[in-house]
């Protein structure tokens, strides 16, 4: 029985392993095109600047990354997005007392101010 498990659980991570390479090359490949394209489409007419080869889009699809996503893996260490955490946990554990008076101070937060309702 435990021969049996082994060899099962060593094909799955042989197959991620022959998986994953694969995606990522097919992921970079997709993208890379993709940016190249959409830059070569609309940029040079728009704003006159020259077009881009496809190692120039991955090394911007690269730079983007480094600027803007950082190296978090995406949204995992985010708490925004379920998990108990951030505003639902907050809401859930609310007293109705508290939750009435929390839907208040936001009715008083995105009603217009005086100056906004004389406009």
């Amino acid at each position: 029985m435990m021969c049996r498990d082994y060899k099962n659980g060593k094909r799955h991570w042989l197959k991620k392993a022959i998986f994953f390479p694969i995606a990522v090359a097919a992921g970079v490949f997709i993208f890379g095109n993709l940016v190249m394209y959409l830059w070569n489409a609309i940029l040079p007419i728009v704003l006159g600047v020259k077009t881009i080869t496809f190692c120039q889009a991955i090394g911007i699809l690269v730079l983007s990354k480094i600027l803007f996503g950082g190296f978090r893996g995406g949204f995992r260490g985010c708490r925004c997005h379920g998990g108990g955490g951030g505003w639902r946990g907050k809401w859930m554990n609310m007293t109705p007392e508290e939750r009435e008076k929390m839907k208040e101070e936001w009715k008083q937060r995105c009603q217009p101010s005086a100056s906004e309702k004389q406009e």
